[in-house]
């Protein structure tokens, strides 16, 4: 009986978090939600990403500046390109966001924000 009030309190409390934690999951709030929509460019660009169709122009001239790297994060060519870039996106007006989730949309440690992009 202990063993059934044991599970039944565990399987209640497992439904509850599950519940209570849903919308939050699917509220997505911020830029680097599902569908991009701050039009964000990650920084340093890379090789094997080519440009989007709708690229902001910002994120052209960073590319123009700071040509692709093939580095990854860790590797010794990938911070001086990381720093021009970064540099790149704060001189032309935008705000760098750094990337704490590890999303396949969103695979880049930082991401450029262009200016005047309105958070839908």
């Amino acid at each position: 009986m202990l063993l059934i009030l044991r599970k039944t309190v565990f399987l209640m409390g497992f439904v509850t978090l599950i519940a209570w934690s849903l919308p939050s999951l699917a509220d997505c709030s911020g830029c680097l939600c599902p569908g991009d929509p701050c039009n964000l460019c990650p920084l340093p660009a890379m090789i094997n990403d080519p440009p989007k169709a709708n690229e902001h122009e910002l994120c052209v001239r960073i590319r123009e500046k700071v040509p692709p790297t093939d580095a990854q994060a860790g590797e010794n060519d990938y911070f001086p390109k990381f720093d021009k870039s970064v540099a790149v996106c704060v001189a032309e007006g935008g705000d760098v966001i750094r990337n704490r989730q590890k999303l396949a949309e969103y695979p880049a440690r930082a991401y450029c924000k262009p200016p005047g992009v309105i958070r839908k």
